[in-house]
């Protein structure tokens, strides 16, 4: 079975902390076959690590976590930015223009931009648009208040979606926290496995909510004063390093 984690961010996030290299080297350290990079309505980061990835030894899906007028949506497998703002349903055909596909990000998450679980289910009755939308995410193991994944579960075991389970890591340590378990170990494999719902959410043990907090405010602060986590190629040790935006 493949893991993944379908839910990362890097610099190219106003609130990552973390060089795409970095993210790659670490997604290595913990076992990954397939992460997919989805930094905020902004596609440079999965374009990097998509071409990067081949030097690490991992598969990487491009996607962007994108703002939707009624909440935040994954799009995954696309290469082309999709506008921020629009209709749940035109962006929903935007990223189906591009080949790819759609995962509902943290809905019921508070207090993130979600996707309501009334939206969602509309959606879903309509067949065309439940062909890109095939997944809900049951757990993100970065929400503050994880009482929001119980809302995600028993939304998605109504209804017929693939489930899965993402880090949402802002921070180079919370990779790998949450990963979806597929048949197979490539990104077309689980693209297969999306698309028929055979998925399985896996959940680790979360950290503090306080911790997680604390440090990503400190590493957010440090990320403005020009320090981040990154290294220099596959074989480089990870390290926190002064340097100027990756964007």
């Amino acid at each position: 079975m493949g893991l993944a984690d379908l839910h990362i961010h890097t610099l190219y996030s106003f609130d990552g902390t973390s060089t795409v290299s970095a993210v790659l080297k670490k997604a290595v350290e913990v076992g990954l076959d397939v992460i997919a990079i989805t930094d905020h309505d902004e596609i440079r980061g999965a374009l990097e690590a998509e071409e990067r990835a081949p030097l690490y030894g991992i598969e990487v899906i491009p996607g962007s976590e994108i703002t939707t007028a009624e909440g935040h949506l994954l799009a995954l497998f696309i290469h082309h930015k999709v506008p921020r703002g629009l209709s749940l349903e035109e962006t929903l055909w935007q990223v189906a223009f591009q080949g790819g596909v759609c995962i509902a990000a943290h809905p019921g998450g508070i207090p993130f931009n979600s996707l309501s679980p009334e939206t969602i289910r509309r959606t879903l009755q309509k067949p065309d648009l439940a062909k890109i939308l095939v997944g809900i995410e049951v757990f993100n193991a970065g929400l503050f208040r994880l009482s929001g994944n119980g809302i995600a579960q028993r939304l998605a075991d109504g209804l017929a979606v693939a489930q899965t389970g993402s880090s949402d890591a802002h921070l180079l340590w919370m990779l790998g926290k949450g990963v979806t378990s597929f048949q197979g170990s490539s990104a077309q494999q689980l693209r297969r496995a999306l698309e028929t719902g055979l998925t399985q959410p896996i959940r680790c043990k979360p950290d503090s909510r306080l911790f997680l907090a604390a440090d990503w405010i400190s590493r957010y602060a440090l990320r403005k004063a020009g320090w981040v986590s990154t290294n220099a190629g596959p074989y480089a040790p990870l390290r926190l390093t002064r340097q100027t935006s990756e964007t």
